[in-house]
């Protein structure tokens, strides 16, 4: 099956739109189980991160090392805690989001993230561990699935995979002032993703989360026992938890610019593509 057909002609009568099937069974499976893993592996992992919320470069890290990015809290004169995020020299204060903010009880107290952000929402690094470790397991087994189905039925070649002259200079340029001055495809063409659209699918799926599961599993001491060049490759396992914690970054960044697109390019169609398969083709304005 094609990630792309006509669908059934009752649906596609109407002479100003036609409806295809846009997204196989597969794609949209692992899509929506994707979304589930990845929000409760960043909610369970920044409860992780609150036990220690600071980052280093190289084997080691403590209280003793200068941290390349830490959160916390001071407390004034009068007792109240001040939450501060500091980047290298550089010190922001974050007194209610980040290093100090309320709990359960309302009281103000020290903490990295949030607990409105964390899972569980209050301090359990055990509970917080066991959720990570499940969900991770399930989502580096859906991520396998897709890249075997993908391959097996060409969609990552089809699809995803640039051609030469979508990577010339031109091309990449057109599509990247279409998108500053949100203009979105129309008719045939919205069928098919742009340029910026498959390089940065590429990235997450090609090149992000692989980066993520390694570096996860770099973090683990009983890995690290069965393939230990895995902290060689990353430079000690503060490295890797450096690199997991920015490449996560990356993926909240991702998935905002995804869903923006998304809302802009019309939600309803957008969504119930990813649901049913079933996209809407809108034919492009003709101009006498």
């Amino acid at each position: 099956m094609t990630e792309i057909q006509e669908a059934a002609p009752a649906l596609a009568s109407n002479s100003q739109r036609r409806v295809v099937y846009r997204h196989a069974l597969l794609t949209r499976v692992t899509h929506w189980i994707n979304l589930l893993c990845v929000i409760v592996l960043l909610m369970s992992g920044l409860q992780i991160f609150n036990a220690h919320p600071a980052l280093y470069w190289g084997q080691y890290g403590a209280d003793a090392d200068r941290p390349l990015l830490e959160i916390g809290a001071n407390e004034t004169s009068s007792g109240q805690l001040t939450g501060f995020l500091k980047i290298g020299a550089a010190t922001l204060p974050t007194t209610g989001v980040l290093g100090a903010s309320d709990n359960a009880d309302g009281d103000v107290v020290e903490r990295g993230f949030p607990r409105w952000i964390t899972l569980p929402g209050f301090r359990d690094l055990s509970l917080g561990r066991r959720w990570h470790f499940f969900f991770a397991w399930l989502f580096v087994a859906n991520l396998l699935v897709y890249y075997v189905g993908g391959l097996a039925s060409g969609h990552l070649r089809r699809d995803l995979l640039p051609s030469r002259e979508q990577l010339r200079p031109k091309p990449l340029l057109h599509d990247i002032a279409d998108h500053l001055r949100l203009r979105f495809p129309r008719g045939d063409a919205a069928l098919r993703y742009n340029p910026l659209q498959k390089l940065a699918y590429l990235g997450v799926i090609g090149v992000l989360l692989p980066v993520m599961i390694l570096t996860g599993l770099t973090m683990s001491p009983g890995m690290d026992a069965i393939l230990p060049w895995l902290v060689d490759l990353f430079a000690g396992r503060q490295s890797a938890r450096t690199i997991h914690f920015i490449a996560a970054n990356l993926i909240v960044l991702f998935i905002f610019i995804h869903v923006a697109m998304v809302l802009l390019a019309g939600p309803i169609n957008e969504i119930r593509s990813m649901i049913t398969g079933k996209f809407a083709i809108v034919p492009e304005a003709k101009h006498e």
